[in-house]
């Protein structure tokens, strides 16, 4: 079955996730501002489920059009093929969104969505009423600008759940940016990786598992495995391909914090994510710990004034970080931070700067090499 797929991602994130699409082998990769389009099929649809470390969910796309008013939406809807995916007895619950477009009341579009597509449905199957008795098929609908986009959500649970976090401290870094932060450091499994603000330890799992080329979604379950449009064996196929192409260690990552609950949760996350063995956790000061020996890769997401410390105290950590490191040779660092004047603080401008998002906190990765 021939589909357009959608991965909507954090702002930044989008040309990495493409890049992901594209070494999987899938065709007609796109970057729009949010979100990449790519062309697939039933496996593309697995694949990109099961091995996707940037992208926030996979979405089928029905289809596109203008929907100025709520006559425009519910032909637009009904005119889509909604019965290639949703079997007769299959629930599909309606969520949505609306930004600068007339049709501004959510719960109304939602019910004209939904009614649009039972009408499609019920002339598919032949049926007055659907029973919406088996499994879940999540309708997906966004409104911007007058123009309607229709989807179906594959995934389920958003992909950055990883199976593995069940427990985290007050701050944690979405797994999918602390996977883009590893991408942009370029690490490639042989250097040396520290991060001494591990916190419940994303980035050092994330780490690890892009070192042992793990799938991030092996651990977890997505909703289309229970669809009946999409083959069980295409599900088991490429979990058993995922596990074959894995590479065992040693690894060297390390990772530190100064609060020991909060490194027996990323001790526990670690073994959750079967990565346990790749990652030495140690209790320290980030600013009284040496580095290791050797050239290395400084990845880390250190306390900032708009969650754990007030902007003053987020002031004084960067200067310490500047002089604890100022001697450190061969090594490269990557520091997210809200702060703007990180550059300042720490003593050093940055060889290079990227915007991203840390949930809605925006954010700039300095990037040191």
């Amino acid at each position: 079955m021939e589909l357009t797929l959608c991965v909507p991602c954090l702002f930044g994130l989008e040309g990495l996730a493409a890049d992901e699409l594209k070494y999987m082998g899938c065709r007609n990769v796109r970057s729009e501002t949010g979100r990449v389009l790519f062309d697939g099929d039933e496996r593309d649809l697995v694949r990109a489920n099961l091995w996707l470390r940037t992208g926030e969910r996979v979405y089928v796309l029905l289809g596109e059009f203008p929907a100025p008013t709520f006559d425009a939406l519910f032909e637009g809807t009904k005119a889509l093929e909604w019965e290639k995916l949703i079997d007769y007895r299959a629930q599909f619950p309606v969520k949505g969104s609306s930004l600068d477009s007339a049709l501004k009341s959510i719960p109304d579009c939602q019910r004209i969505v939904k009614k649009a597509a039972a009408t499609r449905l019920g002339q598919a199957y032949r049926a007055e009423q659907l029973p919406e008795t088996g499994s879940v098929c999540p309708i997906r609908f966004s409104l911007m600008k007058d123009r309607a986009s229709l989807y179906l959500d594959t995934s389920g649970v958003s992909l950055h759940k990883r199976g593995w976090r069940q427990n985290s401290n007050l701050a944690p870094l979405r797994e999918t940016l602390a996977a883009a932060m590893v991408k942009l450091s370029r690490f490639k499994g042989k250097e040396t990786v520290l991060d001494p603000f591990c916190g419940s330890g994303t980035i050092a799992i994330e780490a690890a598992l892009a070192a042992r080329n793990k799938a991030p979604g092996l651990n977890r379950s997505f909703i289309a495995e229970k669809w009946v449009s999409i083959p069980e064996k295409l599900w088991r196929e490429e979990r058993e391909a995922a596990r074959s192409r894995e590479y065992p260690g040693p690894y060297r990552i390390f990772a530190g914090d100064i609060d020991p609950a909060a490194l027996e949760i990323a001790r526990r996350n670690a073994e959750l994510a079967g990565v346990a063995e790749d990652i030495e956790f140690s209790q320290a000061d980030a600013l009284e710990r040496a580095l290791p020996e050797g050239p290395g890769i400084l990845l880390t997401n250190p306390p900032y004034g708009d969650r754990l410390l007030d902007a003053a105290q987020a002031e004084a950590l960067y200067r310490g970080m500047g002089r604890a490191w100022r001697g450190a040779k061969d090594w490269r660092f990557y520091v997210l931070t809200s702060s703007l004047d990180f550059e300042k603080s720490f003593g050093r401008r940055a060889a290079k700067r990227r915007k991203l998002y840390n949930g809605s906190i925006p954010c700039q990765l300095y990037m040191y090499f």
